[in-house]
């Protein structure tokens, strides 16, 4: 399978909801995510699976806007959201269903994010590779050929 991947670089806050340790405070990282993608139709005329400023514009941008030096939490964490929320901030919290932990972020980036801000663009996003720091990261991957992710993408199912 051809692929390519894009490195986006940002900024968070978080905390980790009945974490046993140090990650139940609220705390910052400097996050890095690889976004692997795979073409649809094979290369492009000039050899691409996509322009690597296009993940950067459509990935990336959405990534500044969303998370780049917010707060992400948890919907259910109320202490932590009442406290954000008395803090001066040129941003609001990114508000998650979920914890916020390397591993949901990067499935939430592969299976909501990428199909919406890249459909039309001929890939197909097959795994996120998230660093909450440099020496932890957590990966989420999929089959870009499976009738769930097409859908997602907007594709027609294979064979038919």
């Amino acid at each position: 399978m051809e692929s390519c991947a894009r490195r986006i670089h940002f900024c968070y806050g978080h905390r980790v909801m009945h974490h046993e340790s140090k990650c139940a405070t609220l705390h910052g990282h400097n996050g890095v995510i690889w976004i692997h993608a795979t073409p649809v139709e094979g290369l492009d005329a000039l050899g691409r699976v996509i322009d690597f400023s296009v993940l950067k514009a459509k990935v990336g941008a959405w990534v500044e806007e969303n998370w780049d030096h917010t707060m992400i939490l948890f919907k259910d964490d109320h202490k932590t959201l009442e406290l954000v929320a008395q803090a001066p901030s040129y941003k609001k919290p990114f508000i998650f269903n979920v914890n916020p932990t390397a591993e949901n972020l990067a499935k939430y980036l592969l299976w909501e994010v990428c199909p919406k801000v890249l459909k039309g663009q001929g890939v197909i996003v097959h795994k996120i590779t998230f660093f909450e720091t440099e020496n932890c990261q957590a990966e989420q991957s999929l089959s870009p050929d499976s009738p769930e992710v097409l859908k997602l993408y907007g594709l027609p199912s294979l064979g038919k």
